[in-house]
Order: C-alpha cells, then sequence, then structure tokens
C-alpha cells in the first residue's frame, strides 16, 4: 500500500486509538507516529518492560501540542477493569503488550500465559463490548515453531518451540473466535525480527542487534549463539509502524487475518555483526578490532527464518517501504548519539 492512502485517512479525521504497550519499543514508535498525524493516543502499559525514557523521546520528537492528545493509563492487562477503562470511547486498537522473551517464557510458562493469553482476552472482550473499528495485534514468527518451509508462508505452521510462540498462536485463535462469534474485527501481524531506535540492550533477554551495538560501542566481547550461520529476517520499524496502520485502516477482505511483516529477505548473524561493527566504525567507533565468539545455539530459538510476505501485500495493500541498510543506518545513529 503507498502510504500516501493511510495518510489521507489520517489527515481527514483524528481517531482515537490505544496502543499497550506504548512505552515499549514497538508502541513508542506506533504512538510517536500517531501523535504527529494529529490523531489522539491513549498508551496502556505497566512498565515490566516499557520504558519512560521512550515516552520522553516522543514527547520531545513530536512536541507540547501534540503531547497534550496523550493519555497515559498505568496499568495491566491481566486485570479486567483496566482493559475496559483503556478501550472506552477508542476507534482501534494496536495491541502490543506482551511478554516477548523466548528464554523468559521457557523460564516463567505460568507468568508467560497469563500475560499473553489471559491478557489478550480481556483486551478482545473489553475491545468488542467498546465496538471498536479494528483489534490490531502483533503476533510472531515464533508461530512457526519447526515447520522448515522457507520462506515461511501463513498456512504452514509447526510445533511450537516455547510458551512464547504457543500463546501467541492461541492469541491469534482466539481473535480468529472473536472474529467470527462477536463480530469484532481482527488483524494478526506476524513479526519477524524488528529492528530500530529504542531497543533496550539491557537485560537477559535483550534482542541481539541492541546487545551488539552497545558491546561494540565498549569494546565488549561480542557473542554469537551458533556457528553464525543462523538467518533471521530483520524489519525495520518504520515498517511496523506503516503496517499498523495498513491494517487498522485498510486492510481488506476476510474480518480476521494474519500476515506476515518483514522484508522477505534473510540475512546470516555473521554477516549481521559485519555490517554493525563497519557501520559504527563508519561513525567513527573504533571497534574494528573487535571479533565475535561462539557460544552455544539456544534452547527454543529457530535455526532459519525468512518471510513471504505476499499475503501482506494482498490482505493489507502492504509492503515494506525501509530497506535493512536505511533502518540499521537510523537504529546507530539513535545508539551513537545516545552515548
Amino acid at each position: 500500500m503507498d502510504s500516501s492512502s493511510y495518510l489521507h485517512a489520517l489527515s481527514k479525521q483524528s481517531f482515537r486509538w490505544l496502543v499497550t504497550g506504548g512505552a515499549g519499543f514497538i508502541g513508542s514508535h506506533l504512538v510517536e507516529f500517531l501523535l504527529s498525524k494529529d490523531q489522539e493516543v491513549v498508551c496502556l502499559d505497566d512498565f515490566s518492560t516499557g520504558n519512560e525514557q521512550n515516552l520522553d523521546f516522543v514527547r520531545a520528537a513530536v512536541g507540547a501540542e501534540a503531547w497534550t492528545r496523550f493519555t497515559l493509563i498505568r496499568g495491566d492487562i491481566r486485570e479486567e477493569t483496566t482493559c475496559h477503562q483503556a478501550c472506552d470511547g477508542v476507534d482501534f486498537v494496536l495491541h502490543h503488550a506482551a511478554m516477548g522473551s523466548v528464554p523468559q517464557s521457557l523460564r516463567e510458562p505460568l507468568t508467560a500465559a497469563e500475560i499473553n493469553y489471559r491478557g489478550t482476552l480481556n483486551l478482545l472482550e473489553a475491545a468488542t463490548e467498546s465496538k471498536i473499528q479494528r483489534f490490531v495485534y502483533a503476533s510472531t514468527s515464533a508461530i512457526y515453531g519447526d515447520e522448515t518451509t522457507q520462506p515461511a508462508c501463513e498456512q504452514l505452521i509447526g510445533r511450537p518451540l516455547s510458551q512464547y510462540a504457543s500463546s501467541k498462536w492461541t492469541n491469534e485463535q482466539m481473535a480468529t473466535a472473536h472474529s467470527a462469534v462477536r463480530d469484532l474485527k481482527t488483524i494478526g501481524l506476524r513479526y519477524f525480527n524488528v529492528v530500530g531506535p529504542r531497543q533496550d540492550p539491557s537485560g537477559p533477554y535483550a534482542a541481539v542487534i541492541p546487545i551488539w551495538i552497545r558491546q561494540l560501542l565498549n569494546q565488549e566481547p561480542v557473542v554469537i549463539h551458533g556457528d553464525g550461520s543462523t538467518t533471521r529476517d530483520f524489519c525495520p520499524v518504520a515498517n511496523v509502524v506503516s503496517a499498523n496502520m495498513a491494517a487498522a485502516l485498510h486492510a481488506m477482505g476476510a474480518p480476521s487475518a494474519v500476515a506476515n511483516i518483514a522484508l522477505g529477505k534473510a540475512t546470516n548473524l555473521k554477516d549481521l555483526f559485519l555490517m554493525l561493527r563497519a557501520g559504527l566504525a563508519d561513525r567513527g567507533i573504533d571497534c574494528v578490532a573487535v571479533e565475535p565468539t561462539h557460544g552455544p545455539f539456544r534452547d527454543g530459538d529457530i535455526l532459519h527464518s525468512v518471510a513471504n510476505i505476499d499475503h501482506a501485500k494482498e490482505c493489507l495493500g502492504w509492503e515494506p517501504h525501509e530497506t535493512l541498510d536505511e533502518g540499521l543506518a537510523r537504529t546507530l545513529d539513535a545508539y551513537v548519539e545516545a552515548q
């Protein structure tokens, strides 16, 4: 979908949007985009993984006038009353609150189920009662599990390899059921590996790119899990924002759908490391001597992952507009500026 289509829709009318997990990495980019387009935004976040600093970045980026259209609800999606409060008067829900870590879900399966299953069900019920126009939610490429067909197509699902993947698959089934029996229009976006500014490099469950950038900035040892041949479909966060807009405003066909959101291109971890090291060196960071070491492959991880994005093009009228090189450049600039 040409971005002018949803930009035109946003320019014609101010909607009220609920972004759950709006203080997180992806959520804060959604909040920033919507506020910059004169929309009203409600952010629901319990700050278990969200970050106050992300909202500070958004406020500085959009300015004081736009910030008056922002409402923060500090709360947990596991609380039904909170979900109903957040959905009140909302036109669209962009649901991104979740336990998003595969390793953490293996260690805390009950918590993963409570947040990702029960929390999503609470929001689906609240959104149904509030008669929102469309419920867009974050799903994941982890759903493909042990299915080895590449590129991954929406119809071919393997066995889940983690409680995280299982909970997200359950979310898709719940959303489909609500569309069928509760007249709620839902779109699930199966994100592959999203990259961009504001990914938190701290903690044991952080994504690989912010971890490696921090380590290269500090000339610390970099560990590649496996031999470096593991592949991922890294997708700049700007593409994820446009996919959410397409899903909310221009999705076509059935009232319920899921679609892969990615570039449709595989990058192996060894090449990714070299790209990050070269990019930081170009920005004056003394890291060319840093060489990676190799650790064991992590439980619950998929060896190879790349998406077929044809369905997103057909169903949502969406396709990526930012390349990996462009997305990494934005990311590196942000981390270098912040140090």
